[in-house]
């Protein structure tokens, strides 16, 4: 399980950083001899990216690299932030229970453990990608509203949109840490707000919360917002 998680978290990267581009096939062969693995763990990994939205099937049990724009992975993200703040704002008006509040306060622990070093490491950046994940799925959860919890599922497949994908970025490692930090601080900021009942103010740093993962990656650039190359396709994830 714990090789599947790495290997899974290879391809991942490999695909959000650039170094595999839109369109290019993957089949198992050709990543296990990528990665100087069996094709086991690749066999298990494959489908996984298909359902993140970073890969698509293509031909005979082959992937080939989703083509994803700049303006589509905008969209998804400040759309995340949205329905996140709906559904805070509903939870917080109706009144957040012991128990709910508590497992997001166990969230924060974890973050602030991951964190704790002053650096950040690629087991870090997916130990927070896991804690990140959890934290949000909380949120979704308690609100109880299956239109939006499944409008926010289709969401998460447009890549960069799921708050459980923290790509690792080797080049810019302090920086990166730096938003995580930030996110993070945000995190206990939207648990305060909860726990007080304080719906309209969660409502408001959800979206806000969002702005940290667009600047992290490069997505509040206003010059290529509203510009014809904002229809490029995207295959790195930072600067």
């Amino acid at each position: 399980m714990k090789q599947q998680s790495a290997v899974l978290a290879q391809i991942r990267e490999m695909i959000l950083q650039g170094r595999l581009a839109p369109g290019e096939r993957l089949s198992e062969a050709s990543v296990a001899d990528l990665l100087g693995l069996s094709r086991t763990p690749v066999r298990q990994a494959l489908p996984v990216l298909a359902r993140e939205g970073l890969l698509v099937e293509s031909g005979a049990r082959g992937f080939a690299v989703r083509g994803f724009t700049f303006r589509e992975v905008l969209e998804a993200v400040e759309l995340r932030g949205i329905l996140e703040g709906h559904a805070a704002r509903k939870i917080a008006e109706r009144g957040a229970p012991r128990g709910f509040v508590r497992s997001l306060r166990e969230c924060i622990v974890d973050g602030d453990e991951i964190l704790a070093s002053g650096k950040l490491t690629g087991e870090g950046a997916r130990a927070y990608g896991v804690m990140n994940g959890r934290f949000h799925a909380l949120i979704v959860t308690e609100a109880a509203q299956t239109f939006l919890s499944d409008t926010l599922a289709r969401i998460h497949g447009i890549p960069f949109a799921d708050p459980a994908v923290i790509v690792f970025d080797r080049r810019d490692a302090a920086q990166m840490f730096a938003d995580l930090a930030y996110a993070h601080r945000q995190h206990r900021e939207i648990v305060d707000a909860l726990d007080h009942g304080e719906g309209a103010r969660v409502e408001a740093l959800l979206r806000e919360h969002v702005n940290t993962q667009k600047r992290s990656m490069n997505l509040d650039r206003s010059d290529d917002a509203g510009s014809e190359s904002s229809d490029n396709r995207i295959v790195a994830f930072r600067r």
